[in-house]
This record gives structure tokens, C-alpha cells and sequence, in this order.
């Protein structure tokens, strides 16, 4: 029920969906971009619903606890914590703590924003890349053109370890994609290939 009516939402505002959604894929790191706009997560978020794909959002655990925890579990949120599990030890990373929650969720799709913020970055936050290559699932890229008034998933990277190659298909992808405000958007521009340098 909830699929049809964000499909519909969508549809009330001009927008279709891109389901490239395999099916059966239980778990994935999801990269959204581009993010110029706060209008970007109503159709990020519609589009995704309309796909029938829940996904999660890691936060500081400290959101978890009431009053806000209620709230942020319904949105997907799922809580870290960084701080070592005995005295003396170091702080674990990021990456390891969310390469581990593929461990212990069976089915979870993690959505990641590596450009970080709404605004123009040339280098994305890469952290995606390396727990999808950790925990062994594919990275899937969600979108959202304004031009096109599309939204959803349209394409599964599978890694394969071949760091630089892989990160230009992301980009390679993503280049062609119309932000709303395309002065406050950039690929990763350590990634382009050859012949766009």
C-alpha cells in the first residue's frame, strides 16, 4: 500500500521512478547523489519507498535514547558507537563498525551521502567503497535528475578490488545526472577517466 502512494506522490509531482532494483537483494551499501537540495530526500525517499527498498542510516547511538530514539528507529536509523569496547583500545572506525553491521543484519541496505553536504565538493567522503568491498555486497546508485524529474536506483556496482576502475564507473555514472542546483555539484574529480581529464 505504502509503495503505490509514494508511487503516486511521485507521479502527482512529475516524477517517474528507475528500478533497477535486482530482486532479492537483501544487502547493499546505497550511495545517493546528487545532494544540492533538501527537496532531494522527499524524492530520494519516495522513489525508494516506491521501489518496495527500506533502507537504513547510521547515527551517534546518543539519538537513539529518548526522546528522539522512536523517531530516528522509524526513519532507519541504526545507532553506532565509536568509543573501544575496553580501556586502552583504539577507537574503531567507521568503516569497521559499519562493515560489521552487514554481520548482524541480514538484510540491510545502508544509504550513504559521500558528498557529505549540499555543498559543491570535488572529493566524496570513499568510505562506502571500502565496506561494500569489506563486508561483501554490491553498492547500489541511487539518483535523483531534476531534468529528467527521475528518481530511484539505477544501476549495482559489484566491486571488484580494482579501486581507481571501480570509483570511475561510480563517477561515470553520476556525471551525466542533473542536480537541482548544478553550480553546488561535482563528481569526485580524482576519478575521471582519461579522456574526460
Amino acid at each position: 500500500m505504502f509503495e503505490k502512494l509514494a508511487e503516486q506522490s511521485l507521479a502527482l509531482m512529475g516524477w517517474k521512478t528507475d528500478n533497477q532494483w535486482p530482486e532479492h537483494l537483501d544487502q547493499c551499501v546505497m550511495i545517493a547523489a546528487p545532494h544540492t537540495s533538501n527537496w532531494d530526500a522527499l524524492y530520494a525517499r519516495l522513489a525508494l519507498k516506491a521501489l518496495g527498498v527500506n533502507v537504513r542510516l547510521t547515527i551517534k547511538d546518543s539519538y537513539m535514547k529518548l526522546p528522539f530514539g522512536p523517531f530516528v528507529r522509524a526513519m532507519g536509523g541504526i545507532g553506532i558507537n565509536r568509543r573501544p569496547k575496553n580501556e586502552g583500545e583504539a577507537r574503531p572506525s567507521m568503516v569497521e563498525l559499519m562493515t560489521d553491521l552487514f554481520k548482524t543484519h541480514p538484510k540491510l541496505v545502508m544509504l550513504v551521502t559521500p558528498e557529505g553536504t549540499r555543498s559543491k565538493q570535488e572529493q566524496w567522503k570513499t568510505g562506502f567503497y571500502h565496506v561494500a568491498v569489506k563486508a561483501g555486497v554490491p553498492i547500489a546508485l541511487a539518483y535523483m535528475d531534476y531534468v529528467k524529474k527521475e528518481a530511484g536506483v539505477g544501476k549495482i556496482v559489484y566491486p571488484t578490488g580494482n579501486y581507481e576502475q571501480d570509483m570511475q564507473e561510480i563517477m561515470q555514472f553520476y556525471a551525466d545526472i542533473q542536480p537541482k542546483f548544478p553550480e553546488k555539484f561535482s563528481i569526485d574529480t580524482r576519478y575521471l577517466n582519461q579522456q574526460d581529464a
